[in-house]
This record gives C-alpha cells, structure tokens and sequence, in this order.
C-alpha cells in the first residue's frame, strides 16, 4: 500500500531514475529543439582558424524520434550541422554533416563515433569509428565529447597523442533569434 501511495505522488521521479543516462542526455537535447543559442570558443582559438572573431550560433533544428540535428553556423558559414541519432540499445552517434552552398556534401563529411556506453546524464562521449578513420586517418584518434545542463552546452574535441584541442560553449539561458537554414537544407 505504501508503495502504490508513493508512486501516486512521485510517478515522474521514479521513470526518470529508471532511464538510462544516455535517455536522460537526448531528452535535456529535445528540451531546446526549436531555439537558437551563441557561443564562444572556450579552448583552441588560432588566428586565421575561421572561427575566431565569427559569430558562433548553434540551432537545435531537428528533433524525430532517433534523430537530432543541430547546426553549427560559424559566421556566415552555414556548412556543419551536428547529428546525433540514439539507437534501440540506447546509444548514441555523432556524425559532422558538412556541406556546400549549393548543398552537396563536402568530400570530408558524415565522420564521428559512436558512444560505447550510456554516459552520464549530462556529458556523452564519441570516440571516432572506422568510417572516420578511413575518411580522415590523421583524425582516427579523435575523441568527441559533448555537455548539457540547465546553462550551457559544450561541444569538445581532443586529439588523443597531440596538443589538439577545440571547445565551444553555448550559453542556453539567453536564446537568440533563430537563424535560416543550414545549406542543403529548406527553411
């Protein structure tokens, strides 16, 4: 009896619990679907890099089922797009969808990882998969990392064996106009 009473008021903390912590990451993600965020480089930044100085702007675009897209504009720049797809043992890939103006695929393009376990709620890890190492060999030691809480979301890479590191920073309690279409994409 004490047991039905106590799932009659606290029903969401018990399925919340319940998920895996990669669940509970997408579901934070589909939180912002829709909104727009800057960001600032926090770590990385070289002069003539085409990132410093350009205004950063993430837009969680897309949310379906297994499915979240996000651009990543970078000035003017409308070529990335983040895509992260969550699988029926829940875990999770990271795939760098670049592209052109005209929307053709860029020759370096749909690299990334898969996340070898669940994570933690708030940060998932994507080491890089064969596909990206037979894309880009210099790049098979890649590691991705991404963060979210309540105030921000931190996209990370470390090139694991070298100084390598870039890290960008969305502030998520300040939501901007949202941007138009990443190329290859309709509005």
């Amino acid at each position: 009896m004490k047991k039905i009473l106590f799932l009659m008021l606290f029903p969401l903390q018990i399925i919340a619990q319940d998920l895996p912590n990669s669940v509970v990451f997408w579901n934070t993600l589909k939180e912002h679907c829709g909104k727009a965020y800057q960001g600032e480089i926090v770590a990385g930044a070289k002069v003539g890099d085409g990132f410093t100085g350009e205004k950063l702007v993430m837009h969680v675009r897309s949310c379906e089922e297994n499915t979240i897209k996000i651009p990543f504009f970078v000035g003017d720049d409308k070529s990335r797009t983040w895509v992260f797809t969550m699988s029926k043992n829940n875990l999770m890939t990271l795939k760098h969808d670049h592209r052109h103006k005209d929307g053709s695929e860029d020759k370096i393009t749909q690299y990334g990882g898969s996340n070898p376990n669940t994570g933690l709620a708030g940060i998932q890890f994507f080491p890089a998969d064969q596909e990206t190492a037979s894309l880009i060999p210099y790049a098979s030691n890649n590691v991705w990392w991404v963060t979210v809480d309540k105030t921000s979301f931190t996209y990370n890479l470390r090139r694991i064996g070298t100084d390598r590191f870039f890290s960008v920073k969305f502030d998520l309690t300040k939501e901007i106009e949202t941007p138009s279409a990443p190329w290859g994409q309709k509005e």
